[in-house]
C-alpha cells in the first residue's frame, strides 16, 4: 500500500471573465504545489469555460488547519485513514 501525504494549497489568482479580470481563491487538496495549480486550472476551466491563458496564478501556499473555510476539506481531514481503489 502506497502512502502519500496529502497537503491543503490555497491557491490564489485573477481570471478574465468578459472584458474583466476578477480575484479567485481556492482551497485544494494535494500532494505537491505543482499538482494543486493543475488542479485549479481544470477546476476554473471546467466552471467558467476558460482556457488557461486566460488564468493567472498569482500565488501558492500551503495552509494549516485553522485557516481552513472550506467543510468538505475539514472532515476528510478528519477521517483516520482513506483508501482510494
Amino acid at each position: 500500500m502506497l502512502h502519500v501525504s496529502i497537503r491543503i494549497y490555497k491557491v490564489v489568482g485573477r481570471m478574465r471573465i468578459g472584458m474583466q479580470w476578477q480575484k479567485f481563491s481556492l482551497e485544494l487538496i494535494a500532494t505537491k504545489p505543482s499538482e494543486a495549480v493543475e488542479i485549479a486550472y481544470s477546476e476554473l476551466g471546467s466552471r467558467h469555460k476558460l482556457k488557461r491563458s486566460m488564468i493567472r496564478i498569482e500565488d501558492v501556499k500551503e495552509i494549516s488547519k485553522d485557516e481552513i473555510k472550506r467543510n468538505d476539506i475539514l472532515q476528510l481531514l478528519s477521517m483516520e485513514s482513506l483508501i482510494k481503489w
